[in-house]
Formats: C-alpha cells, sequence, structure tokens
C-alpha cells in the first residue's frame, strides 16, 4: 500500500512554483525546498510510559545564486498573495547577500547548477499503514514486550520498549525541477538493564526500516534476543588487550563502514582540508576482496529517497571498489567547489539548518564465504558483536570502536567463553587491508541517528556481511 502524499504539499505546490518563476527573474538560480514530515514516538518502560511528536517538520527554505554569491532562508509560512510573498522572501535573500558581502570572507565563486528537465511524483510502499493500530494498541503492544521481558529473568531491573513512526513528504522546486516524494520508515528497540555479580550491565537490540507498522509485528521477535545478550554481558569477563583475529558481524561491520570510510569520505571535508581521503585516490585502502558503497538507491531502509535536499537525484556510489578508493560522496555545493559532481548526498537536520554532504546507507558489499568456514579458519581470537558507539578522525585515519561483548574462538570453534566490553581500535587502512573473508550473509541496520560536529542528526542506515580481519582489542 503506498503512502499518502502531504495534503498542506498539495495545497501550496503550485503557488510555490509560481513564487520560484517571480524569483527566477531576479537571481541567477532559485530553488525552494518545502517539507512536511509528521512523526510519533512510543516508549513504554517497567514503570512509565510517554507519547511524544517525533522527528516532525513543516516549513520550507529557498537558497538563490546570484552573481557567484549564495544565500538561504527559511521559513514556516508565507503570506498568501504572490506579491507580498515575493518580497518575503526576496527583501531576507538580499539581506544575506549583503551581509556575506560586508563580513569580508574570501569570496569564491559558486557556480550555478547544471540542472536538466526532471518532473517525480512518487510514494513509497509500506504493508500496514501507521494508522492500523490506534494509540491504544500501539500501547498495548509495547506493553506486553515489557512484561514478557521482565518475567523472563528476575535480574532485570528496567526494561523500555520504543517505537517510532515517520512519514516524510518533501517537494523540491527550479526553475527545471518539479519534485515530490512520499516515504515511510519506522524503527524500535528493545534495551534492557540488568543487575548481576559484575554489576548493573544494559542490552540492547533494534529493528527499522522503510515500513509502517507492520514493524511492531517484527519486534516481538527481538525481546527474547535482547534478553539473551542481557544473560551475555552480565557473564562477560574482561578482555586481555592484544591484536587478534576477528570475526566482525555484520552490525559491527555497519560501524566500521560507516565510522572508518563513510564520515572519511564526506566531500564537504575535502574542501575543508579536513580529510586524508584526497590523497588515496585511486590507491588500495583495503583488501582487493571489498567493495564499499553509499546511496539512497542502495537496499531500502530508512535513508532511502528520490532526491535529496538540493533536489539532486538518489544515487548508488561505488566509494571503494576492490580495494581501491574510487570517490567520495558529495552535496553540491561541495561538488561544484571540488569540480565534480553531486552524489545525493545533501541532507539537512531540517528546513532550517544547512544542508551538508551526509550519509545515506553506507555498507561494504557481500562476498562468497561462509561464516561456519570464517570461524573454522581462526586459531585464536573473538566474533564481535553488540555495537554501543564509535568514532573517527578523518584527517588522520584513526577510528575507535566500543562494542559489548566477544566470543571466544580458540582452533575453529566458539569456546562459550564470552569478553566485553570491548574496544576495537587502530588505523583504518591497516584494518580493512587485513580483511581475508567477508561472507555470502547481509544485513542493513537503521535505528539510529549520525551527527555531525556533534549536531546536525539526520537518519543513516549501515551493515554489510560477516568480515574477517585483524584488530587490535582491549
Amino acid at each position: 500500500m503506498k503512502i499518502q502524499p502531504s495534503d498542506y504539499l498539495s495545497r501550496i505546490h503550485q503557488p510555490l512554483k509560481e513564487l520560484v518563476n517571480v524569483l527566477s527573474s531576479e537571481f541567477d538560480y532559485v530553488s525552494l525546498l518545502a517539507t512536511d514530515s509528521r512523526g510519533k514516538a512510543y516508549n513504554v518502560r517497567t514503570r512509565s510510559m510517554d507519547i511524544r511528536d517525533f522527528m516532525g517538520e513543516r516549513g520550507m527554505v529557498f537558497r538563490a545564486i546570484h552573481q557567484g554569491r549564495i544565500a538561504e532562508f527559511s521559513l514556516n509560512q508565507l503570506p498568501d498573495r504572490l506579491e507580498d510573498a515575493v518580497k518575503v522572501v526576496s527583501d531576507n535573500l538580499n539581506a544575506q547577500f549583503e551581509m556575506n558581502k560586508k563580513q569580508g570572507y574570501a569570496f569564491i565563486p559558486v557556480e550555478i547548477p547544471s540542472e536538466e528537465e526532471w518532473i517525480v511524483n512518487e510514494q513509497k510502499s509500506y504493508q500496514k499503514p501507521f494508522e492500523s493500530y490506534d494509540l491504544q494498541e500501539k500501547l498495548d503492544k509495547l506493553q506486553s514486550f515489557v512484561k514478557h521481558g521482565s518475567e523472563m529473568d528476575p535480574r532485570i531491573v528496567n526494561m523500555v520498549a520504543a517505537y517510532m513512526e515517520v512519514s516524510v513528504s518533501k517537494l523540491f522546486i527550479s526553475a527545471k525541477k518539479d519534485l515530490i516524494q512520499d516515504y515511510p520508515w519506522s524503527q524500535g528497540y528493545i534495551m534492557i538493564v540488568g543487575k548481576g555479580d559484575s554489576g548493573i550491565k544494559m542490552a540492547f537490540k533494534s529493528a527499522s526500516g522503510m515500513k509502517g507498522a507492520e514493524l511492531l509485528d517484527e519486534m516481538a521477535e527481538i525481546v527474547e534476543t535482547a534478553i539473551q545478550q542481557l544473560d551475555e554481558v552480565l557473564g562477560a569477563t574482561p578482555i586481555v588487550p592484544g591484536e587478534y583475529d576477528v570475526i566482525c558481524t555484520p552490525e559491527i561491520t555497519g560501524l566500521i563502514a560507516h565510522e572508518a570510510f563513510g564520515h572519511g569520505v564526506e566531500m564537504d571535508m575535502f574542501v575543508k582540508n579536513r580529510a586524508k581521503a584526497p590523497e588515496y585516490m585511486n590507491k588500495f585502502v583495503a583488501a582487493p576482496i571489498l567493495t564499499m558503497h553509499d546511496g539512497a538507491l542502495g537496499p531500502l531502509n530508512v535513508s532511502s529517497y528520490v532526491f535529496d535536499d538540493e533536489g539532486t537525484a538518489a544515487h548508488d556510489t561505488v566509494v571503494i571498489e576492490d580495494g581501491i578508493l574510487k570517490r567520495g560522496i558529495a552535496d553540491a555545493l561541495s561538488a561544484s567547489r571540488l569540480g565534480t559532481i553531486p552524489t545525493g548526498n545533501g541532507k539537512r537536520e531540517s528546513f532550517e539548518r544547512k544542508a551538508y554532504t551526509r550519509m545515506t546507507s553506507t555498507y561494504f558489499s557481500k562476498g562468497t564465504d561462509k561464516l561456519d568456514d570464517m570461524i573454522r579458519s581462526i586459531k585464536k581470537g573473538y566474533l564481535l558483536n553488540g555495537m554501543e558507539s564509535g568514532m573517527e578522525d578523518p584527517k588522520n585515519w584513526g577510528i575507535q570502536c566500543v562494542l559489548s561483548r566477544g566470543y571466544e574462538i580458540i582452533d575453529g570453534e566458539l569456546t562459550g567463553n564470552i569478553v566485553g566490553p570491548v574496544i576495537l581500535t587502530g588505523n583504518v587502512i591497516d584494518l580493512l587491508c587485513s580483511i581475508t573473508m567477508i561472507s555470502d550473509d547481509f544485513e542493513l541496520f537503521g535505528a539510529g541517528f549520525c551527527g555531525k560536529g556533534h549536531k546536525e542528526f539526520v537518519k543513516t542506515a549501515d551493515g554489510g556481511a560477516y568480515i574477517k580481519a585483524k584488530a587490535r582489542l582491549g
């Protein structure tokens, strides 16, 4: 079933086209992004619950380029009369142009985008509309998860069942583009806090996708998985620091892809000389068996769209091909500055925020190996799982990933011993070049958010297959 388009955007579509047409006679280039996103977050805990608005926004942002300079202006509502709307937008854009001139920054001309005629009106589908369950039914489902989990393990101190649903509607207009897209995404997670002999520990299991209320039904499957994880972390022992052969689950593979080369190839960092990747273009940065993608045209998940927030068509960008760094990902302005093409990665946290180069779905392609063979190939090492956090330095290519647990492997067999927490550190190229096996499994995860500069949070997804590599653990 296709998601319903936004009545609000449908109502203002034609007046906004007329407005952009008039403004285009005053400025060299004008574009408009209008958004109407609606979302709710439902949280049920052991002793409380809440419902709140989530990821909703309604407004628009104008971008103008004139005489090599760029200006933007955002607002929630325009005057009804075309003449009044033109004056409001024109006056504010011109004020921005004048302020930019007075600030005294070095003037680097912005090129006018080379656009072709493009009209699109696309609505994505879901199995169950968000309205399939009413508010009480959604809360009842989440409460049943918490009740079931709490009864299974007396060590549980607190349990959270959370579910979020968002309907995204966006309209982009320029002189040659008239673009509309409507798509859903939903996510949920089970988080459990338990107390054992080793202290207080936490387990977390999530689900996400370009889905509707069917995700609520899928969440029932992850409750017992989360409880099993809690049992494992409560029984985990500290790891002996050292360098080990490791196998990373698709969850950890995604974390490495996101941190190791996702942020590292965001090309707005190239413009600011804050990335090492330009030095390695067309050079080996990983094992020859590794290929990495980023793009909204990849597997469907929470960051799959038809066009980005600058009106650029979604891409499937091959970042690393057979171990060689081929290209980065770029928003329109960074691409213009660097003399390359935008890749559909210009994303805004909201219509009120700047567009940056941001990841969409970032993942390592699957290989041909079997997981059992990968485990049998390890003399002494660990199967790593349980993503907690990650951090990368795009300028120096250091990486640090915090994981909840590692499963010991001795002589090709899982021993049943579990260590945790585990910190994986090292140099990005050393880690990726050490990869010797990639499984034929594949999974994508999209329940988190990606921040840029400790702010500017957007939805992204990441994942891949199981990979075998050599890593420093502590």
